[in-house]
């Protein structure tokens, strides 16, 4: 473990500073957005930027990393990044804010490709998944402490734009000043929907609507809050749980689905969270009343974290369940085509949970929540009626954070072995060669980066 943390301190600290600029972004556009009297429907339209934006880098990335290299990608997407959420303070339009959220989107998913990649290629198939573990945490920590920082300025001011500018632009600081030659980038192929949905179709299809549950719950969660006249403080606090409640959930519901038959595993979770989120509904009652005349939002805060423990494990018992029907040698390619049906659904996700909040009501939000869980569940019953349970040994659960890119999806412990990034040098020969490499690639690395394109 100790080594993991020396060999990548700087890129776990470039993102716990970009988790905590994204996790603070987050709450602060869609506060703002319920502040400046932008109807939700437009609200959930340009809060549906970020996923528009997030499929198209994943489809461009690889082709942009492969040209210019690592580092000049990391820092001219941070960069990017870091400049638009200032756009946004000037801009004050719907329209416009989706296009930056876009802009957001293809930014971040190229982060988390360089930074997902490079962690690979810092990994002996003997600590990858301390890595993910380690990784996890400082993504979900990192965000929720975010959160928090709702609280430095009224959303209403510039200030707290000007914060998030700055902390997306420190992450680039640890990140540009590592030593260590960036990786080689390997272009992962995605399984096509079909050949995923002959291999698992409740895989494909519960991915599918997974995404679109999980970008309306992060995303319009601050705009709900807003609407049932939470302070910036209980807003910040309810967010908080969002992100630390279904990080800690992933480890026990895994564990639990490693023993028993994870479809049943993940259908008794997604009918847990529908019914939790009809529960924070009748439990809301009057709580968005003035002070004073507010029910108490304690057992609103109680059920919901129940139902992010219970719905946000989602994604990685997913990915395991189909990884039950297929061999090894396509975990990563299926993680692709899961996050490519993930993110299909994702687009959509707060543009729809919008249009439910405008028709019921700002409970029309957990509403909306509550459908797709069900029909998740629904869904699964079918599919275990049809379809036999496969027990296949190569699989088990692994932890994942639903931002996680098909680069990063190469560090669950069960997928092919990768090679050794310190290997041992056996005789004198191997040293003299391993010397000589080395010392060619010193002459070829500039500033970071490699000029093995400029020919």
């Amino acid at each position: 473990m100790n080594k993991v943390l020396k060999n990548s301190w700087a890129l776990f600290l470039g993102m716990g500073f970009l988790m905590m600029a994204y996790g603070f972004q987050g709450s602060l556009l869609g506060v703002r957005a319920v502040q400046e009297d932008f109807s939700l429907t437009s609200t959930g339209f340009m809060m549906s930027g970020y996923f528009v934006g997030y499929f198209i880098g994943a489809a461009t990335i690889p082709n942009v990393i492969s040209r210019v290299g690592h580092i000049r990608v990391f820092a001219a997407f941070a960069s990017l990044a870091s400049l638009v959420i200032l756009v946004h303070s000037i801009l004050i339009n719907p329209l416009i804010w989706f296009l930056l959220r876009v802009l957001t989107g293809i930014s971040m998913v190229c982060i988390y490709t360089v930074a997902e990649s490079w962690l690979n290629d810092r990994s002996s198939n003997k600590n990858r998944g301390s890595v993910l573990s380690i990784y996890m945490v400082i993504l979900y920590g990192s965000m929720g402490i975010g959160m928090f920082l709702l609280n430095f300025s009224s959303p209403q001011n510039f200030q707290p734009f000007i914060l998030v500018s700055v902390i997306t632009s420190a992450a680039l600081i640890p990140i540009l000043l590592t030593k260590k030659k960036p990786p080689t980038f390997k272009k992962i192929k995605a399984m096509n929907l079909r050949d995923l949905y002959d291999a698992s179709p409740f895989g494909m299809v519960s991915s599918l609507f997974y995404g679109t549950i999980q970008s309306a719950l992060f995303t319009l969660l601050a705009v709900y809050s807003t609407s049932m006249n939470f302070t910036i403080l209980e807003i910040s606090i309810v967010t908080f749980l969002l992100a630390i409640s279904g990080s800690v959930a992933q480890f026990p519901i895994g564990k639990i689905s490693d023993i028993y038959d994870r479809r049943k595993v993940i259908v008794y979770s997604t009918f847990g969270a529908a019914i939790f989120a009809i529960i924070a509904i009748l439990v809301s009652r009057q709580m968005y009343l003035p002070a004073g005349l507010a029910t108490s939002k304690t057992w609103f805060y109680i059920f919901f974290i129940l139902f992010s423990f219970c719905s946000l494990p989602m994604f990685s018992l997913i990915l395991a369940h189909t990884n039950d029907y297929i061999s090894k040698d396509k975990f990563v390619a299926a993680g692709a085509g899961l996050q490519f049906a993930f993110g299909l659904g994702a687009i959509s996700g707060p543009f729809l949970c919008s249009i439910f909040m405008d028709v019921i009501g700002p409970n029309g939000f957990f509403v909306f929540l509550f459908i797709f869980h069900a029909v998740i569940g629904v869904f699964g019953i079918y599919r275990m009626k049809v379809r036999k349970t496969v027990d296949n040994p190569d699989s088990q659960f692994v932890a994942m954070p639903q931002t996680i890119t098909p680069a990063g999806i190469e560090l669950n412990p069960q997928t092919e072995p990768i090679q050794d990034p310190n290997p041992v040098i056996e005789t004198d020969q191997d040293l003299n060669i391993a010397q000589t490499i080395s010392s060619n690639e010193n002459d070829d690395y500039i500033s970071g980066d490699s000029i093995k394109d400029e020919k």
